[in-house]
């Protein structure tokens, strides 16, 4: 009983050991691994920011009506170019029934008023042809009946007005929408037969038409704050519209809003640029456009790829790991400048010939693994 359990303990005692031979055999071999290496490079580098937006015309306006009622008849359709004072649309006047019997009640009373008026004229004229009278009292009287008339004939101009929305009719008259400016009609969203009411101080009435100069167009998008402080007005840009994609169109940024809004969680600012746009091609209103701005520019500057880079999970500051004669790697902390995402400005750190480790190895490493080294290399740049 006791050989039995001395060769079960002998066992044990064995396979521990073997099996913390291979373990350490294991390790060290999972460390040997062939890494290649890339050198610095002397390049140019321009950062650039993109913004989202659409391409929306310079001058843009909404037909709004002068009176309200119904719309009679439409004399054009989007798409349509117009110019400065074309007729749009006509509107026929459904007039309020309370309004209009008042404004006839006024025209009654006007009428009443100037009879009575004309009665005390003619009768101070005989009086005044026989002296009975003063000139004075003459003249009064004659005032009192020519007020009386313009009171009655602006009675009766009210009353035209009501029933009719126009006093003069003509081009000039309320119930014609005119453009007033020359472009194209971009929308109609009312139809003949479609009620309306006008613009006021308290309703902004119904819109019968926008109209638009396609000739002059602008960018508008947002762009994020940490980019903003870097634009500057008047800088030229380049604009790629989203039917567009193989052309770019050349821009000047003409507006950076001062104050930003949130949206999404992160604070944008307003931009717009006027954009230059052949004759040649055909654009339309709310086309998705990109506006690429340059930020930054250096020239012939030392540079590596930006995937060499590695970071401290401590202090999260850059470094490398740069292959010495001896086939070794030793990490360095690195100052980085300017970056477009590809390619990173190295300040400090690294110099002309150095061989940098391409941390993604030829043959994979398990996440157990990677972590091990970061944290070693982290211990030792600390050290």
């Amino acid at each position: 009983m006791r050989k039995q359990i001395k060769y079960v303990v002998l066992i044990l005692v064995i396979g521990s050991l073997l099996y913390v031979l291979n373990y350490f055999k294991n390790a060290n071999s999972a460390s040997i691994i062939d890494y290649e290496t890339e050198q610095p490079f002397y390049t140019s580098i321009e950062k650039e920011v993109v913004a989202t937006g659409k391409l929306n015309p310079e001058d843009e306006i909404e037909l709004k009506p002068q009176v309200s009622g119904i719309i009679d008849k439409i004399f054009v359709e989007e798409g349509d170019i117009v110019m400065r004072g074309d007729l749009i649309a006509n509107i026929r006047v459904v007039p309020n029934e309370q309004a209009l019997l008042s404004a006839s009640s006024r025209i009654n009373s006007a009428k009443l008023s100037y009879e009575n008026s004309r009665k005390l004229y003619n009768r101070s004229e005989k009086l005044f042809e026989k002296n009975v009278i003063s000139k004075q009292d003459f003249e009064n009287s004659q005032l009192s009946m020519d007020q009386s008339r313009e009171s009655l004939k602006q009675a009766e101009n009210d009353f035209k007005i009501i029933k009719q929305g126009t006093l003069t009719g003509g081009s000039t008259a309320n119930t014609n929408v005119l453009s007033q400016i020359s472009g194209t009609i971009l929308e109609m969203p009312i139809r003949e037969g479609s009620p309306i009411t006008e613009s006021n101080t308290f309703s902004p009435g119904t819109t019968i038409a926008t109209v638009a100069d396609m000739t002059k167009m602008i960018f508008e998008g947002q762009v994020d704050e940490t980019e903003v402080s870097k634009l500057e007005e008047g800088a030229e840009i380049k604009v790629i519209l989203g039917a567009l994609e193989k052309d770019e169109f050349g821009a000047k940024l003409t507006f950076v809003a001062p104050k930003g809004i949130e949206l999404g969680g992160a604070v944008q600012f307003k931009i717009k640029a006027d954009v230059s746009i052949p004759e040649s091609v055909d654009v339309r209103a709310g086309y998705s456009a990109n506006a690429i701005m340059s930020i930054g520019q250096k020239e012939n500057i030392l540079c590596i790829n930006e995937s060499l880079l590695q970071f401290n999970r401590i202090t999260d500051k850059p470094f490398v790991e740069i292959l010495k004669e001896d086939g070794s790697f030793v990490t360095k902390d690195v100052e980085v400048g300017i970056s477009d995402g590809i390619n990173v400005e190295i300040l400090k750190g690294v110099k002309e010939g150095d061989k940098i480790k391409v941390w993604n190895s030829v043959e994979d490493e398990d996440d157990d693994e990677a972590r091990r080294r970061q944290d070693e290399n982290s211990r030792e740049l600390e050290d």
